[in-house]
């Protein structure tokens, strides 16, 4: 009872100051309009990962290899660390990944930390093994993807995402972009034993001299009057020809003897089980993601600007299109709540105006806007973003927000027939 008559008096108190009340319903409206610039927008809400990840790579290893030699050490190091739920292995060929979720509650920070100084302590790795990569396992929230597919050669269609995903990265608003679905490129050196023998090579001398003259080396530095001057020799081969020009003997007649000479060099692609099709025809894929405070639908509106412009400059017969664009489901769910929004609102306006007074009507129905207005001003406060989850709450609540308001508005007129003052009607009501 008690809280009945509060209730009603806080009623009254606005009722009876229309300046306060009024005041109020401004500020609730420019916040709003304010926030709602500006609000984060995403597919699905953020959340941690809770795991850390272990990652060593192993080159040449068989899984057999990878699991006894480096996920069981790894296993064995950390098992008995505290905030520790579970660990999860998997051994692959030339990697061992190791994940560690955290106990509910736990600090991942310290865990982290701790994870890293027992693997960091394991010196019983094999030789071939690289230093383990350790980190929190991060959930990248894609947007988008974009399909390069036609009938062209598997260099044309990398060097294409690849200038896509430059161009895409340099749009503002858009920070990670990454290409999928095509094979690393790889320079293999095919020696042949004819040709060992005819020169009187071994393997070891060839790898040796691709090894030792293929690489950038400072050369230190020169004190002058007018400063210093840096040194360094640049050798290191990135391309097929450049391979084929490494000197590997100087000849008794002087000439040298090169690796082309005694070698096959391929500049391609690894040899890989890796290979992928759109629309029956060979593709790659470039894969757009949110980060931060970024918008997912204003990412996907600059990609599909990008691309409108972008499909007249690439070669013919090569197609680009959206995939997977997970803003999609986003743009519906809006669309539906402010098409619920719109209907809600007329009919609250057409019930009350045809059965009970159009005043009446105007300003009951001005709540629904005004009661979500606020509702979006508190949403940073809150760090809730406009997302699948929250617009389904906020298209729930909008059949109660627009139930209540019919219900109001006839229990207030009901008042004002009883001979109730209109001040008295609205507070009572």
């Amino acid at each position: 009872m008690s809280d009945a008559k509060q209730s009603r008096g806080l009623i009254g108190w606005f009722a009876d100051n229309g300046v306060a009340a009024n005041l109020l319903m401004l500020l609730i409206v420019a916040s709003g309009i304010f926030t709602l610039f500006g609000i984060k927008q995403e597919v699905f809400p953020e959340f941690s990962s809770n795991i850390v990840q272990v990652r060593v790579l192993y080159p040449g290893a068989a899984p057999e290899e990878v699991e006894e030699g480096v996920v069981i050490r790894v296993e064995e190091q950390i098992q008995d660390i505290e905030g520790i739920k579970e660990i999860r292995s998997t051994a692959s060929e030339n990697l061992g990944t190791v994940l560690i979720e955290a106990q509910l509650g736990a600090d991942l920070q310290k865990l982290l930390n701790d994870v890293k100084s027992r693997v960091d302590a394991i010196d019983t790795f094999p030789e071939e093994a690289e230093e383990p990569i350790i980190e929190e396992a991060l959930l990248r929230r894609s947007v988008l993807q974009v399909a390069i597919s036609g009938n062209a050669d598997e260099g044309t269609l990398k060097h294409l995402g690849e200038r896509i995903r430059e161009d895409l990265i340099a749009l503002p608003g858009i920070t990670q972009v990454e290409l999928l679905a095509t094979r690393p490129y790889e320079i293999s050196i095919e020696v042949a034993e004819e040709a060992l023998r005819k020169w009187d090579l071994t393997f070891g001398e060839v790898a040796s001299a691709v090894r030792l003259s293929s690489l950038d080396l400072p050369g230190g530095r020169v004190t002058t009057a007018g400063g210093e001057i840096l040194l360094r020799t640049e050798g290191q081969a990135y391309r097929g020809l450049e391979f084929e020009r490494l000197p590997l003997r100087t000849l008794s007649d002087g000439t040298r003897l090169m690796l082309g000479d005694v070698a096959t060099v391929v500049d391609g692609f690894a040899e890989t089980d890796r290979w992928s099709r759109f629309d029956g025809k060979p593709a790659v894929l470039v894969q757009v993601f949110r980060v931060g405070d970024q918008a997912a639908i204003d990412i996907a509106k600059q990609v599909e600007s990008y691309l409108e412009d972008a499909r007249n400059r690439v070669p013919e017969g090569i197609a680009l299109t959206v995939w997977l664009d997970r803003t999609r489901d986003l743009r519906s769910r809006l669309d539906l709540l402010l098409e619920n929004g719109r209907m809600g609102l007329g009919l609250v306006v057409l019930v009350l105006a045809l059965f009970l007074k159009l005043r009446l009507a105007g300003w009951v129905s001005l709540g629904i806007p005004i009661s979500f207005l606020g509702a979006i001003a508190l949403m940073p406060f809150l760090d809730v973003s406009i997302n699948l989850i929250s617009l389904f709450a906020f298209i729930v609540v909008l059949g109660i927000v627009v139930d209540d308001a019919i219900i109001v508005g006839e229990n207030i007129y009901s008042h004002y027939l009883r001979g109730k003052e209109k001040l008295e009607a609205a507070v009572d009501g």
